[in-house]
C-alpha cells in the first residue's frame, strides 16, 4: 500500500505531473517589501517618536518588549493589512517583522523562556495594555502599565505634517469632515446616528492633502462640527509657531458651516470655505439663475451651470454678513442648486472657480479618510472604553503616516506616486522572502519571480537618498 505522509499536501495534477506541497521551506515571510517601511523609519523616526509618547510604569528587569518594540509591532502590523490584535499571535514567529521592529535576535532563540524561544515578537496578551491601560495607571497598577499622553500624540501628528515639508509652503488648505464607524456591542458612547442608520462613534478628520494632522473619536450624539473651533485652533497655532507666513485656509462641507468656527475664523487670520445648506430664501435668491440654467440645458440636453455671487446674512444665527456663491445647475433629473459661504474675496476666486476648483477639491479628502477605514482598518472599534477605541485610532492614523511618508519620498516619478495604501501594500509591500539569520548577516532572499522587482529597487533608491531627519535612529 502506499504510505501517506500526513506533512504533504497533494493539489490537482498538472497532466502527468503531481502536485505536491510541504510547510518546510524555512523561515519564509509574505511580506518582504516591508523592509521599505523599515528605511522610511530609519529617515523619519515616525515610529520611535510616536513611542515616547507613552509612559512605562513596567519594572525594567521584567521587560522583555520595550514600548517602542510594541508600537513598532502593531504599527508595521497594521500597515502590512493584519487588521486584529490576536493576529499577532501567529506574526510573533515572523522573524522579518521582529527586523522590522529592531529585534537584536529576530530568530527569538535567546528568550529567556523556553515556551517563547522561537517566537521574537510580543503576543497580543502582551501588546494588550498599550490600548487597555487607563489614564491613570502608575507603577503600582497590577498588570497595565503603559499609559498612553493623547496631547503628546496629537501633537505629533502636526509634527510629522510639518517635517515632511523641506520649506514652508506659502498657502495650505485644512480639510475637515466627519465620518461614522461603526459599533457593534455595547461600547462606551454608543448611540444611534439618524444619517448614517446605525450604532457608530463620529470621528473627526482634519488633512491637509494626504497628511493627516488630526483623527479624534467622538460621540455620535453630537453636530458633525463639534469640538472643531478647539481642534483647528492648537493646530492653527502648532504650525504658525513654525511657518509664522503662511496663509491658512480651511475647507469642509455644510456639517462645519457653524457661527463659532467662521467668528473664530475671522478673529484669527484664517481664510474659509464650507458648504452652506439650501433652503428656500436662498433657492429663491438664485431664481434667475435657475431658469437661465433650466433654458441652457434643455438648448444643450447636457447639464448645465449659472452661478450667482451675492453677500448674505442668516436672519438670528450668523454674527455678520458674509460671501454667499450659488450654483444653479440644472441636470436630467431637475433643477440641483447648491452654495458654499466664504471668507476668500471675490478678485481671490470669482464664484466659478470657488465652487468647481476650490471647493469640489475637498472631495479628494474622503479618499483619504477611505484609506484609513478600508486599508489601515481605523474603523475597528471593538474595545469597550472610548479611551482604547481612540488609541486603536491613534495606532491606524500613524500606519498612515507611515505609508503617506513611504508615498512622498519613495514613490515620487513611479507608477505608483498617487497609489492608494492599498494598492501600495499588494504591490511593494507583500513580496515572499526567505529570512536567514546568522551571527553577522541577516539574509533576504526575495522571490526572483517578484514582478516589480525594478520599481522595488527604484523606490529604495528613493528613500536612501532622502534626507534623514536629525535624531532619527
Amino acid at each position: 500500500m502506499t504510505q501517506c505522509n500526513e506533512k504533504q499536501l497533494e493539489f490537482h495534477g498538472l497532466g502527468r505531473r503531481q502536485i505536491v506541497g510541504r510547510f518546510d521551506g524555512g523561515a519564509i515571510s509574505s511580506d518582504g517589501g516591508g523592509l521599505l517601511l523599515g528605511e522610511v523609519e530609519a529617515r523619519t523616526g515616525i515610529i520611535a517618536r510616536l513611542a515616547e509618547q507613552f509612559v512605562d510604569h513596567r519594572d525594567p528587569e521584567l521587560i522583555e518588549h520595550s514600548v517602542r518594540e510594541l508600537i513598532g509591532q502593531r504599527v508595521y502590523g497594521l500597515a502590512l493589512g493584519y487588521a486584529d490584535l490576536n493576529d499577532h499571535d501567529r506574526l510573533r514567529l515572523d522573524p522579518l517583522l521582529a527586523v522590522l521592529v529592531g529585534k537584536r535576535d529576530p530568530s527569538g532563540e535567546e528568550r529567556a523562556r523556553a515556551r517563547d524561544r522561537g517566537k521574537a515578537l510580543a503576543s497580543s496578551s502582551t501588546l494588550n495594555p498599550l490600548e487597555l491601560t487607563p489614564w491613570n495607571a502608575d507603577a503600582e497598577s497590577r498588570y497595565k502599565k503603559i499609559v498612553a499622553k493623547p496631547g503628546a500624540i496629537d501633537r505629533l501628528m502636526v509634527d510629522c505634517f510639518l517635517d515632511a515639508h523641506a520649506t514652508a509652503p506659502t498657502a495650505i488648505w485644512l480639510d475637515l469632515d466627519a465620518t461614522d464607524a461603526p459599533l457593534h456591542g455595547n461600547q462606551e458612547g454608543r448611540f444611534f446616528h439618524g444619517y448614517d442608520d446605525h450604532y457608530c462613534c463620529l470621528p473627526l478628520y482634519i488633512f491637509s492633502g494626504e497628511h493627516l494632522l488630526c483623527a479624534r473619536r467622538r460621540e455620535a450624539d453630537m453636530d458633525a462640527a463639534a469640538g472643531s473651533v478647539e481642534e483647528v485652533d492648537r493646530i492653527v497655532t502648532q504650525i504658525r509657531a513654525r511657518w509664522p507666513g503662511v496663509e491658512i485656509i480651511l475647507r469642509g462641507d455644510s456639517g462645519f458651516c457653524r457661527e463659532d468656527l467662521m467668528a473664530w475664523c475671522e478673529a484669527n487670520g484664517v481664510h474659509f470655505l464650507f458648504g452652506l445648506a439650501k433652503n428656500g430664501r436662498l433657492t429663491k435668491r438664485i431664481g434667475d439663475a435657475l431658469i437661465e440654467a433650466e433654458r441652457q440645458y434643455h438648448l444643450t440636453g447636457r447639464a448645465s451651470r449659472v452661478f450667482e455671487d451675492f453677500t448674505d446674512r442668516t436672519r438670528t444665527r450668523w454674527g455678520r454678513a458674509r460671501r454667499v456663491v450659488g450654483k444653479a445647475e440644472d441636470l436630467y433629473k431637475g433643477p440641483n442648486p447648491r452654495f458654499v459661504v466664504t471668507s476668500l474675496p471675490a478678485e481671490r476666486a470669482d464664484a466659478r472657480t470657488l465652487y468647481e476648483e476650490l471647493y469640489c477639491a475637498r472631495g479628494d479628502m474622503e479618499n483619504r479618510i477611505k484609506e484609513q477605514q478600508l486599508d489601515l482598518f481605523a474603523d475597528r472599534t471593538s474595545t469597550h472604553t472610548l479611551r482604547a477605541n481612540q488609541l486603536r485610532l491613534y495606532l491606524s492614523s500613524f500606519a498612515y503616516i507611515l505609508l503617506c511618508a513611504l508615498r512622498t519620498s519613495g514613490l515620487q516619478d513611479t507608477e505608483l506616486q498617487q497609489a492608494q495604501c492599498g494598492t501600495i501594500r499588494s504591490k511593494l509591500l507583500k513580496i515572499g522572502a526567505r529570512v536567514r539569520v546568522t551571527v553577522r548577516k541577516v539574509w533576504i532572499a526575495f522571490s526572483e519571480s517578484y514582478p516589480f522587482a525594478d520599481l522595488f529597487r527604484t523606490v529604495l533608491a528613493n528613500l536612501q537618498g532622502a534626507p534623514r531627519r536629525a535624531g532619527a535612529p
